[in-house]
């Protein structure tokens, strides 16, 4: 027995592990090779890298990534699930099993991992953590250079979104600090199994450096967090508590150059630094 997971595969493992997939944990399977060899190939999986997985479940793009990678770490956070995950990739591809680390936890409390480090992320993720989950793991491991997650088709939208548009909010400029973000595809729900009751989008991430500034980057973040806590306030207003006064924040914003009129809505993660920064010259 080799090669990826088929539908009869994933429902007999499932059954193996008296597994009932659960909304809550947003576990939904990928039953098809086609589509996992499509995420590994616009993932960019090259030879040598470690892939960071999130989320492996019963292993459908673990064994895909298997096929190209050097390694592949996968962090899963149910007993059952990582403790069976090594034992289907002996099962479907001996050769490769030597290549996978199964760690059972959390994501958002794997704060280290141990060498070799990983180069990429490639994640089918739960669409209620996605966001949390991916900007945790970039800020955790700059040696990820980038790599492609697949989440809920408006979550996609929102992690792509560029200032101005409908859909853009802290997700798109948080992680514009961290990434280049477009997407490149979408995952019909007859994929997976059981069947989501929406499309899933494929967004490829490019990491880039962070916006050269004398802020943290916790500082900025506060400010993004503040500047859409009341998405239709104009900034001198939504800013006040983060500033002490409509009048303080008026005053940092004409000095970043930003208008106190303007909503955050239209600001880029480069605007917010300089917001963060006359903060600081403010306190300072």
């Amino acid at each position: 027995m080799s090669g990826l997971l088929d539908p009869r595969t994933i429902r007999r493992l499932a059954a193996d592990l008296d597994l009932r997939p659960t909304k809550q944990r947003g576990q939904n399977f990928v039953h098809d090779a086609n589509t996992v060899r499509r995420i590994v190939t616009a993932a960019g999986v090259r030879p040598d890298d470690v892939v960071l997985e999130i989320g492996p479940g019963l292993g459908s793009l673990t064994l895909g990534l298997l096929e190209v990678a050097a390694e592949v770490v996968a962090v899963e956070i149910e007993h059952s699930l990582a403790d069976r995950l090594p034992r289907t990739v002996a099962e479907r591809m001996p050769g490769r099993a030597g290549r996978l680390r199964v760690i059972e936890a959390d994501a958002l409390g794997v704060a280290v991992l141990a060498d070799p480090q990983p180069t990429l992320v490639v994640a089918n993720l739960p669409y209620n953590v996605s966001v949390p989950v991916l900007l945790h793991v970039l800020a955790r491991f700059p040696t990820i250079r980038g790599g492609l997650v697949m989440v809920q088709s408006e979550v996609a939208d929102r992690l792509v979104a560029t200032p101005g548009s409908k859909t853009y909010g802290i997700p798109s400029v948080k992680l514009a600090w961290y990434c280049a973000a477009r997407r490149v595809g979408s995952v019909p729900p007859t994929v997976f199994w059981p069947v989501p009751n929406v499309d899933s989008g494929l967004v490829e991430l490019v990491r880039v450096d962070p916006p050269a500034t004398s802020a943290s980057r916790e500082e900025v973040f506060a400010v993004v967090d503040a500047a859409f806590a009341q998405r239709r306030k104009m900034l001198r207003s939504a800013l006040a508590g983060t500033f002490g006064s409509s009048a303080l924040a008026s005053a940092a914003l004409a000095a970043a150059g930003v208008d106190p009129q303007a909503r955050g809505e239209v600001l880029a993660v480069g605007d917010f630094v300089r917001i963060a920064e006359a903060r600081d010259r403010q306190v300072g």
